[in-house]
């Protein structure tokens, strides 16, 4: 028996998404006529360097030089080189916007607001990317971040970028242990802090946890801290005061790293999973155009930290010319509906949170309904499953003709294998979808797809976000083992899923724990 639907698209969307629009192009192209989503999915999936291809063409990708091919022969375990020849930069994309249109919103807490134009975010980062060259930072080097989710932080990432250098970062209340794990590995030469962050209305001073790291870290050749709860202890202000109008956007190739990533570090130290500028870039532009629909001007937010995937996911959607909302803090301070209270007042048009943020909300007996949200379209959910009263208490309790889209994927992947689409109803208990060009299958015992089985989430064919390695894995031996050592030449997530007949998605815990 299906579940209940809860939305259906209404026709405007049927007819001017950015899907149904990407659709139409895909049919006049290649002469077929392709319907509905399935017939998209399944045409995704069966031409692999078509599909990425047109996802290039039709997000406007900005680059230097073209690709003499979309994938190179497959090699052992789905690693196949991806837009070969390309050369781009992941920063150029980012900022190809010099508008007085409002690029981050900021809000820490109810301690600080601020707003930055899109043009005000290209002077910082020309400024910032500027002091880096200074510094001696060059493509390929590491830039290690212990950042809250500030305007800051945006910025000394697209500085980075911009020179092909490497961003990583992990959330201040980390412990020092748990952040030496992670940037002992990598041997960066910059490290960007601030010197503390609010929690629930207090100031949390990492002064002597920073000391301790730097100690630590005997690559470090330099340490720039930005001011957020005003110790006197900042100097990111001296990177500001050149006076750099220019900026060169080092060309990359498409694999070039761009971010370095952690696991969870649950069974022994955490892995440095590395993710490439052009895979990032291109699996971002499909599924924030054509999955969440995003337009030029939209207002999309996303509750997360700088240590965590979601973070560069929401940063990315800069490129479609949106304005992102940064949150720093506690969600329920000082009230318990103090974020909503502040995202009805700009007007969100996409609400991102985790599945425990609604339950939270829930439970607390907090109504959204109290708020207008007159441009909300969508709420994303993930971090966890989204339960059965959650979906009752979006549409009882905040707004029925709301597109409510549970999505699942990981840092893995730096995106998502299960998520939303405008052109499909919402059904009770479910995610929406398979993602595009995302050949995704639920393997039984006997290692075959089957519907409506509660089996292992694989993916049997390559994919542009699929990591380029893990740092210092010589030979590629801990990449294989982790994701390719069960199912010859096929990726194994570590999730279970079930896929129904109307493609439907269930996601479950853990299956590697």
């Amino acid at each position: 028996m299906k579940n209940k639907i809860l939305w259906t698209p209404p026709a405007s969307l049927l007819e001017n998404s950015n899907i149904s629009k990407f659709q139409k192009k895909i049919n006049k192209k290649y002469n077929i006529s392709l319907s509905n989503y399935e017939e998209l999915y399944n045409w995704s999936i069966k031409n692999i360097d078509q599909f990425w291809e047109e996802v290039w063409i039709y997000s406007k990708l900005v680059y230097s030089k073209k690709y003499s091919k979309i994938t190179t022969e497959e090699k052992k375990n789905l690693c196949v080189e991806w837009f070969k020849g390309s050369k781009l930069n992941y920063a150029e994309n980012l900022l190809r916007s010099r508008s007085k249109n409002t690029a981050i919103y900021f809000f820490g807490e109810n301690k600080i607001t601020r707003t930055l134009t899109f043009n005000e975010l290209f002077n910082d980062v020309v400024k910032i990317a500027h002091s880096f060259r200074k510094m001696g930072l060059k493509k390929g080097d590491r830039v290690a971040a212990l950042m809250p989710n500030i305007p800051e932080a945006v910025i000394a990432m697209l500085a980075t970028t911009s020179i092909g250098a490497i961003w990583s970062s992990c959330s201040p209340d980390f412990g020092v242990k748990g952040i030496l794990d992670r940037f002992k590995q990598i041997n960066p030469k910059l490290i960007i802090s601030c010197d503390g962050y609010y929690y629930k209305g207090k100031k949390f001073d990492i002064k002597n946890k920073l000391g301790k790291i730097v100690d630590s870290l005997g690559s470090v050749e330099k340490v720039i801290i930005a001011e957020y709860i005003k110790t006197g202890l900042a100097n990111w202000n001296e990177l500001l005061t050149n006076n750099k109008e220019n900026i060169k956007f080092e060309q990359v190739d498409f694999s070039h790293p761009l971010y370095i990533m952690y696991s969870s570090g649950t069974t022994g130290k955490p892995k440095s999973i590395i993710h490439s500028t052009g895979g990032t870039l291109v699996q971002h532009y499909k599924e924030h155009l054509l999955h969440v629909n995003l337009k030029k001007n939209n207002k999309i937010f996303y509750y997360t930290t700088c240590g965590w995937m979601m973070w560069n996911w929401l940063v990315a959607s800069l490129a479609i010319e949106c304005s992102i909302v940064l949150y720093d803090g506690n969600p329920f301070y000082p009230e318990n509906h103090s974020l909503l209270e502040k995202l009805d007042k700009i007007d969100i048009n996409v609400f991102g949170t985790s599945a425990n943020y609604l339950s939270t909300l829930e439970s607390l007996n907090v109504c959204p309904q109290n708020f207008e949200f007159k441009s909300l379209t969508t709420i994303l959910s993930t971090g966890s499953t989204l339960n059965s009263s959650s979906f009752d208490f979006v549409y009882s309790n905040w707004k029925k003709n709301i597109q409510l889209s549970s999505i699942s994927g990981g840092t893995d992947i730096i995106s998502c294998f299960a998520l939303g689409c405008p052109i499909l109803p919402v059904y009770k208990n479910e995610l929406q979808c398979i993602g595009l060009g995302m050949s995704v299958k639920s393997y039984n015992m006997d290692m075959k797809h089957q519907l409506n089985n509660k089996g292992e989430l694989v993916c049997d064919k390559p994919f542009p976000s699929m990591p380029i390695g893990f740092w210092n894995d010589f030979n590629n031996k801990k990449y294989y083992k982790t994701y390719f050592s069960y199912y010859p030449n096929i990726w194994k997530h570590g999730d279970y899923i079930t896929i129904n007949n109307h493609g439907g998605v269930s996601i479950f815990g853990r299956s590697d724990t």
